[in-house]
C-alpha cells in the first residue's frame, strides 16, 4: 500500500506529473480571445432563425456551422472546465468557468428555435431536399433522432425559455461540487505509530485499505461524521436537483425524470429496469462473499469499512505510476498495435494530470478529445490506482476512435456504451494479471480485487441506480428529499443488498451526501451495464482473437452513428436481454468459490 503522504498545492506538481493543457490553448489570454468568438455565434445564429426550411442549402449551411461552432465551442469549455478542476479554490479559474457558462447558455438560446423548425419541415420536403443535395445524407440520422422526438419538443419561445433558464438548472450539481470538493474538511486520523493521515476525498478508499482497523474506522467516521454534520444541506442540494429534473421532464410531457434521461440515449427503459431486477435476483453472490470475507479477515463482526481492505494484506505491494503504465500497456497487447500505439502517445504526451493537490477535484474521469482527450487522476500507486488508469485510458481511446473516424455530428457516444471500453480494458488487465502468476497467495490477492470490481461496479453501483430510481419516484409522488428520508431509504438498500452477514454501520447511512454522480442524471446504471458487456467482450477478445479486435475496435470508432443496443451487438453483446448481467455474476460467484478453495 502506498505510503501517505501530505498534499501538495497546485504549484509544487511536477510539469510532468500534470495534463498539457497548452495542447488547447497555450495561454489563458488566447482562452479569452477565443470567449470572444464564442459570444459573437448568438448573432450568426439568429441569421438563420426562421430560414432552415427555406431550402436545402440554407439547412446544409445551418447544420455545418453548428459542427464548427460544436467544435471551437467544446474547446473553450475543456480548457475552463480541466482549469476550475485542477484547484476548485482557485476563484480565477471557478470564475472563468462561470463566464464560459454564460455564454454557452446564450448560445444555447440562441438556437433553441432549430429543432421546432426542423420539425416543422414536412417529410415531403426533407425528403427533396435531401435528393436536391446529397451531401445532407451526412445529417439524416442527426435528423430523423431529433425529429423522433417531436412529441416532446415545444414552441420556440419556450425552448428559449428553457434554455435560457440552464445556469439555473446546473446550480444544484455546481454548489454541492464546490462544498464537497472546496469547502468541506475532514479531521485526520492517526495510525498505530501516532503519525497524523489526512482524510480528503483523494484519500479516504486508500485509508480504509490500511490493514490496520483503528485506521479504517476512524477515517470512516470522520469523513462520514463530516457528511453526517451537513447532511440537511447535502439534502437540499439533491432536493433542487431532482426538481430541476421534474420539471424539465413535464415541460417536455415525458411520464418520468427516468424516461425523459433515457430518451435522449434511445436506450428503453426497460433495460434500466431489468437490471435493477437481474442484480436483485443474484443477491444470494454478494451475501455469499460477504460471509467469505468475514471468514478470511477472521473478525466477530465485519463493518461497512471492512470491505475495500484486502483480505490476503501481504500480498499489496506498491506499484508506481510509471511501472503501473508497464503494466498495462503489456495487458492490452490483445488489442493490437494501433491500440497500443494511441496508448502510449496518451501516456507519453502528458493527457493525464496524475497526483492530488490541494483543492484538487477528487475522483477521476476523462474528457475531451480536441486535440486530444484529458485524464484527472488522484493517483495512490497502488493496485487499484494501477486499474483507475486503465479505465480512464479506455475511455480516453474511445473517445480518440470516435472522433477519429466519425464526422463531428456523431463523433461523440452516448453514456450508455461510455463504460465499456474503460471496463474492457480492467478485465484484460486482471486477467493478464491472473495468467501471470503461480503464487497462491497472489492469485488470491488478485482475484479479491476482481471480486471487488464486481461487488463495487455491478453490485454498488446498480444499488446507487436503485436509490437514484427511489428518489426520483419519491419527489414525483410530490413528496420532499429531507435528510432523514435520504438517509432512511439508503440505510434499508444497504440492508438489503450486503445482507446479515455484515454490521451495516449507521453512519453508512448518509453515504449519498459523497457520491457526485447522483447529480449526474440516471448515469450511474451505466457502470452496471458496461461492466457486464465488456466481461462479454473481453472474453470473446481473448478468446477468438483478431475477429473479435476487429469488431471492438469497429465498435470504438462507431461515435453515436447508430443506437446504443445496435452498436454493442457489432461487439457480439444484446444489452435488451438480461444475458450479460447473469453471465457476468455466474462468473462472480466461480471466482468467490476459487478464492475460497486457495485460501483453504
Amino acid at each position: 500500500m502506498a505510503k501517505q503522504k501530505s498534499i501538495p498545492k497546485r504549484n509544487e506538481v511536477e510539469k510532468q506529473y500534470t495534463w498539457a493543457l497548452e495542447d488547447i490553448f497555450a495561454s489563458d489570454e488566447l482562452w479569452e480571445d477565443a470567449l470572444n468568438e464564442c459570444r459573437t455565434y448568438p448573432e450568426k445564429i439568429a441569421d438563420f432563425c426562421g430560414h432552415l426550411g427555406d431550402s436545402a442549402e440554407t439547412l446544409y449551411s445551418y447544420l455545418q456551422f453548428c459542427d464548427e461552432l460544436d467544435v471551437k465551442v467544446t474547446r473553450v469549455a475543456e480548457y475552463a472546465m480541466r482549469k476550475a478542476d485542477e484547484d476548485t479554490g482557485n476563484s480565477f479559474y471557478q470564475g472563468m468557468k462561470g463566464r464560459f457558462m454564460s455564454v454557452y447558455v446564450q448560445i444555447a438560446s440562441a438556437s433553441s428555435f432549430d429543432t421546432p423548425e426542423l420539425l416543422a419541415i414536412p417529410d415531403d420536403k426533407l425528403e427533396a431536399f435531401m435528393n436536391e443535395k446529397p451531401e445532407l445524407k451526412l445529417y439524416e440520422r442527426k435528423l430523423n433522432k431529433i425529429r423522433s422526438l417531436k412529441a416532446h419538443i415545444l414552441s420556440d419561445a419556450e425552448e428559449k425559455l428553457l434554455a435560457a433558464a440552464g445556469e439555473i438548472a446546473n446550480a444544484p450539481e455546481e454548489i454541492a461540487s464546490s462544498f464537497r470538493n472546496a469547502d468541506l474538511k475532514f479531521p485526520s486520523v492517526k495510525d498505530a505509530e501516532g503519525n497524523e493521515l489526512q482524510v480528503t476525498q483523494g484519500s479516504y478508499v486508500p485509508l480504509l485499505e490500511n490493514p490496520d482497523p483503528n485506521v479504517r474506522k476512524a477515517a470512516f467516521e470522520s469523513l462520514h461524521g463530516t457528511f453526517d454534520s451537513f447532511k440537511n444541506t447535502s439534502a437540499a442540494f439533491l432536493d433542487s436537483q431532482v426538481k430541476q429534473l421534474m420539471f424539465y421532464a413535464r415541460a417536455r410531457k415525458y411520464g418520468s425524470t427516468l424516461e425523459a434521461s433515457l430518451s435522449h440515449t434511445e436506450v428503453p427503459v426497460s433495460v434500466y429496469h431489468n437490471l435493477i431486477n437481474a442484480v436483485n435476483d443474484n443477491l444470494e453472490y454478494l451475501h455469499k462473499y460477504v460471509a467469505l470475507r468475514k471468514k478470511l479477515m477472521g473478525v466477530d463482526e465485519l463493518h461497512m469499512y471492512d470491505l475495500y481492505t484486502p483480505i490476503i494484506g501481504d500480498a499489496d505491494s506498491e506499484i508506481p505510476y510509471e511501472e503501473a503504465k508497464k503494466i498495462i500497456v503489456e495487458a492490452l497487447q490483445p488489442l493490437g498495435e494501433d491500440y497500443i500505439n494511441v496508448l502510449c502517445e496518451g501516456f507519453n504526451n502528458r493527457w493525464i494530470d496524475v497526483y492530488e493537490n490541494e483543492g484538487k477535484r477528487s475522483g477521476a474521469y476523462s474528457a475531451g478529445g480536441d486535440p486530444h482527450p484529458y485524464v484527472l487522476l488522484n493517483q495512490k500507486d497502488t493496485l487499484d490506482s494501477m486499474f483507475t488508469i486503465a479505465h480512464e485510458m479506455g475511455h480516453s481511446l474511445h473517445t480518440y476512435y470516435s472522433i477519429k473516424n466519425q464526422p463531428t455530428a456523431y463523433a461523440n457516444y452516448v453514456i450508455f456504451v461510455a463504460e465499456v471500453a474503460s471496463t474492457c480494458n480492467e478485465v484484460l488487465l486482471v486477467k493478464h494479471l491472473l495468467a501471470n502468476t503461480t503464487d497462491k497467495k497472489e492469485r488470491a490477492y488478485l482475484i479479491n480485487h476482481f471480486l471487488e470490481q464486481f461487488r463495487g461496479t455491478v453490485y454498488r453501483q446498480t444499488m446507487f441506480a436503485e436509490f437514484e430510481l427511489w428518489m426520483n419516484e419519491f419527489a414525483e409522488k410530490g413528496e420532499t428529499l429531507t435528510a432523514e428520508a435520504l438517509c432512511e431509504a439508503y440505510y434499508a438498500l444497504n440492508k438489503k443488498y450486503f445482507g446479515d452477514g455484515i454490521t451495516v454501520d449507521k453512519l453508512i447511512s448518509v453515504e449519498w451526501a459523497r457520491i457526485p454522480h447522483f447529480f449526474y442524471n440516471f448515469y450511474v446504471f451505466q457502470y452496471a451495464t458496461g461492466f457486464s458487456a465488456a466481461v462479454a467482450i473481453a472474453n470473446r477478445i481473448l478468446a477468438e482473437g483478431k475477429p473479435a479486435v476487429d469488431d471492438y475496435l469497429k465498435f470504438l470508432s462507431s461515435g453515436s452513428s447508430m443506437d446504443p443496443i445496435s452498436l454493442l451487438k457489432i461487439a457480439g453483446v444484446d444489452m435488451t436481454t438480461a444475458k450479460p448481467v447473469n453471465d457476468a455474476l455466474k462468473l462472480f460467484n466461480e471466482l468467490i468459490d476459487e478464492m475460497d478453495e486457495l485460501t483453504k
